[in-house]
């Protein structure tokens, strides 16, 4: 798949299932399913200019777009692998990450764990516009369980590596979104219920439904909104206020 952005061509990466085989629900459909199937695509590190590019290594951001066209996996929507974020080096808090459905729509899924215990579990449902932050703490996975394609961007701190593992070895998320609706993932114990939370569409956070979140890239001034992608350690209650 090719994304068009700005004045550029852009090729995606893709995520295969046979990546993904460790997280599927669907056992079964698994043992018959094309391994080479596509299920969605990323295409990282975007700018549009020199100069936002420059404000992107300068503030410690990357600027990404993935696409997940609908599909199912068996009886399971198609979803994103998931994972965590690291600690910030010498801080109890992890980073976060900023979505933005740009079209299309979107089921996130964060978990917190604590010794491999979840102790909350969050979906938020959201549509063209809205943005979503994910929490320290918390691991996520995207769904698209619509029959449109779902085109979301986001901003994260650039400097880390995402954690797969925590997710790929309990099966999948805390719970599967199926055509039958959530179904708890009896890999993980004593989960607790779903906390359907909406949109981060606050301007606590500097964020509205109407505003891009490139926007904030373009000035000196919208780059240092986001700071709380870098530094989540300082705003401990905008968070607890979000969700």
């Amino acid at each position: 798949m090719k994304l068009e952005f700005g004045n550029k061509v852009i090729e995606g990466t893709p995520r295969k299932l046979k990546e993904m085989i460790d997280v599927v629900y669907d056992r079964q459909w698994l043992e018959q399913a094309n391994m080479d199937m596509e299920l969605y695509y990323m295409f990282r590190d975007l700018s549009l200019s020199k100069a936002d590019r420059e404000r992107l290594m300068e503030s410690g951001l990357r600027y990404d777009i993935t696409v997940i066209p609908p599909n199912m996996l068996g009886c399971e929507y198609v979803k994103t692998a998931g994972h965590f974020h690291p600690y910030v080096p010498g801080e109890n808090v992890s980073y976060t990450e900023l979505y933005e459905v740009l079209g299309g729509e979107a089921v996130y899924l964060f978990q917190k764990q604590n010794n491999g215990k979840v102790e909350d579990v969050i979906v938020v449902e959201a549509h063209e516009g809205d943005k979503v932050l994910i929490p320290p703490n918390y691991g996520h996975i995207t769904i698209n369980s619509s029959n449109k394609i779902l085109k979301m961007a986001n901003l994260v701190a650039r400097d880390f590596e995402s954690d797969y593992e925590p997710i790929r070895e309990r099966r999948g998320g805390a719970y599967y979104l199926t055509a039958e609706g959530f179904v708890p993932n009896e890999n993980y114990e004593h989960l607790p219920e779903i906390r359907f939370c909406k949109p981060t569409n606050t301007s606590l956070a500097g964020l509205s439904k109407s505003k891009e979140i490139y926007s904030l890239v373009k000035s000196d001034e919208g780059i240092r909104t986001l700071r709380y992608l870098t530094h989540p350690q300082e705003y401990t209650e905008m968070f607890e206020r979000l969700y």
